[in-house]
């Protein structure tokens, strides 16, 4: 077996210890206060006009009614012919006293 240089004895060690250290350092990276603050629309909704307001309701309601036509389904499963039936559950077995 090769002799392991000076070199590589550092590296095996310096590499996964400098990859341990910058870890916390790369998660911290993230709460930087200087980041600019933005929502995904969250708060910041504006007013509807009485006409938007009253297009909006009509959308809901048409969804509301089509989904209500939708019928119901059975569940789906896919392994049910795969998986044995089972039995009738199994009693306990009596002890005599």
């Amino acid at each position: 077996m090769r002799a392991m240089t000076l070199a590589h004895k550092f590296l095996r060690v310096f590499l996964p210890a400098a990859a341990i250290a910058a870890t916390p350092v790369a998660t911290a990276y993230g709460q930087n206060p200087l980041m600019p603050k933005f929502s995904l629309g969250a708060g910041d909704q504006k007013k509807l006009s009485p006409e938007e307001q009253e297009k909006k309701q009509q959308l809901d309601d048409a969804y509301k009614s089509a989904t209500n036509k939708i019928p119901d389904q059975k569940p789906n499963d896919p392994w049910a012919g795969v998986r044995p039936t089972p039995n009738a559950p199994a009693t306990a077995p009596k002890k005599n006293q």
